[in-house]
């Protein structure tokens, strides 16, 4: 098997497995060789993810500038919306099931302590120039302005800007983050902690696939309500599009099939044209509804704030940082990490059990955004046919 064209779930998973099994035989001084490189990663990333959000969030909110006026803002709302809800959703059914789910399991893990058994050799600070919030105000202001002056250049140089950014995620993050993750589970399993972590894991993944479903129905029950079409029916005409997603993991790759079915739902080529390829980069109610969830779980089992106030702050927030977060692999979960260290009090390896957990439903949660797209399209279709 080629290693290079194994998709980046297979070597998550690997990487878990590998971690768990060398943790029973490794000595500490190598798994501290691993520490190191994990210390040196994660500081790298904290100086990175401020330059992420710039490069991700502001060519995003630019590009919003072309489209067709009124119904560019209707289709935004409506994603945006939806997105926000999700989420939402996401922490109510947490906050409500996840002290039955997990049971024992939130106690297990509020006992795991990884701070003091093995450390690594050495570190290499690297602050970040700018912080998370200040990255996001300049982010959105670079995105605001540039939209409304029209401005090619500083369009032109923000893409660039994100080009490089993607570059850097596709060659260094993306391929680093497969031995990230292998020492955090060798780091787990060396202190004895990686029982509790993988029984909480098959619960809040099993957990999270009802709650997509769930998300998807609901979504299209709205839109056959606005629209009066049969909501099942149409669901059914979107599989397709969740089917291919399943496979690419890509939301921006799956556009024409969600093209496409959206059409055979009754959508007007020239409206599904407009906003499939736009709730493709800005239309992630999934993606989101994972997110908080395992982020709710970690929280209430580490004892951080896991009141509404907070999470409701956090995914208002998130709906923001991951536009364009779909042309990136994991480039959900990577514009979340400013966040979940700044305002949910994530430390380094809470974000890596934030990655690994993530990105093994991936292609679900990408799935869901797509299919959700078709909602979102028969919506914008109706408001326009009202509006003709």
């Amino acid at each position: 098997m080629n290693i290079k064209k194994m998709g980046l779930l297979p070597k998550i998973l690997i990487a878990i497995a590998l971690g768990i099994v060398c943790s029973f035989f490794l000595p500490g001084w190598a798994v501290r060789v691993f520490l190191t490189f994990n210390s040196i990663f994660s500081n790298f990333l904290g100086m990175f993810i401020p330059l992420l959000i710039i490069g991700l969030v502001a060519p995003g909110i630019a590009e919003l500038g072309k489209g067709a006026g009124k119904l560019l803002l209707i289709t935004v709302v409506l994603a945006y919306g939806s997105t926000v809800l999700s989420g939402a959703f996401a922490y109510g059914s947490c906050a409500a099931a996840y002290p039955y789910i997990l049971g024992n399991g939130l106690t297990a893990l509020g006992n795991m302590d990884m701070s003091n058994a093995l450390s690594p050799y050495f570190t290499i600070e690297m602050p970040a120039f700018i912080s998370v919030t200040t990255a996001l105000v300049l982010a959105f202001m670079l995105g605001l302005t540039t939209a409304a002056i029209e401005g090619t250049t500083m369009r032109g140089f923000l893409v660039d800007f994100r080009d490089i950014i993607t570059r850097v995620i596709k060659s260094v993050i993306i391929p680093c983050l497969p031995l990230y993750i292998f020492g955090i589970f060798l780091q787990m399993g060396a202190e004895g902690h990686v029982g509790a972590v993988l029984g909480a894991f098959l619960k809040i993944v099993g957990f999270i696939f009802l709650l997509h479903v769930t998300e998807l129905v609901f979504l299209f029950l709205v839109a056959g309500g606005v629209t009066r079409r049969n909501p099942f029916k149409a669901l059914v005409t979107m599989l397709p599009a969740y089917v291919t997603a399943l496979g690419t993991a890509s939301s921006a790759a799956t556009i024409p099939v969600t093209l496409q079915q959206a059409i055979k739902n009754g959508v007007r080529p020239e409206t599904a044209g407009f906003t499939v390829p736009l709730c493709a980069t800005i239309h992630m109610p999934c993606s989101i509804l994972k997110i908080t969830a395992v982020a709710y779980a970690i929280s209430l089992s580490m004892g951080l704030p896991c009141d509404f106030g907070t999470y409701i702050g956090f995914i208002m927030m998130l709906g923001i940082t991951m536009v364009a977060a779909p042309g990136v692999p994991g480039g959900a979960i990577m514009a979340a990490l400013g966040l979940l260290g700044s305002m949910l009090g994530f430390d380094a390896n809470l974000q890596g059990l934030m990655i690994a957990i993530y990105i093994a439903m991936d292609s679900f949660g990408t799935a869901g955004n797509v299919t959700g797209d078709g909602a979102i399209a028969l919506i914008v279709d109706h408001i326009r046919g009202d509006k003709a």
